[in-house]
């Protein structure tokens, strides 16, 4: 199997949304929006290429890191992992749409600053906090999804 490890740059394009799979493993998935800039020689100026938007998803001790820290829409990120092209038909048009298997998330230390807190864990979550996760992640299923905000039209 071929794996494409990559390494973006860009921000947190829609909120996090965090959960626990029916077997009580914590996910969390967050939509990352990337714009290349290139220089335009001719006009001395920077250019703003399309925008790339990328599904992040975060297992385990990642997702739950990631919960317990600020990543609002439009904060500046760095996403390392394991790079996923998933093919689906939609409308009877095949359509594409790029995912990260993080195995790193924080803020972009270019554009920010951060508090860096050691993780402080007594041990497995309480079945309250895994409870509280549930309902939460019950009720974004409620108002429905993100998915599909942003991306590429298939051609």
């Amino acid at each position: 199997m071929n794996e494409a490890h990559i390494t973006i740059t860009g921000w947190v394009a829609a909120e996090p949304r965090y959960t626990m799979t029916p077997n009580g493993t914590p996910f969390l998935a967050l939509r990352v929006g990337c714009t290349p800039r290139r220089y335009d020689r001719q006009t001395g100026q920077w250019q703003d290429v399309e925008t790339l938007f990328v599904t992040v998803n975060c297992w385990r001790g990642l997702a739950d890191n990631v919960n317990a820290s600020e990543f609002p829409r439009g904060t500046p990120v760095l996403v390392t992992g394991r790079l996923r092209v998933r093919q689906y038909e939609r409308d009877g048009h095949w359509r594409f749409s790029a995912e990260i298997e993080a195995t790193t998330l924080g803020p972009d230390l270019l554009r920010g600053t951060a508090d860096y807190r050691p993780v402080q864990r007594g041990g497995p979550l309480s079945e309250e906090d895994r409870q509280l996760a549930r309902d939460t992640a019950d009720e974004w299923a409620l108002t429905g999804s993100a998915e599909g905000e942003g991306e590429p039209k298939a051609a």
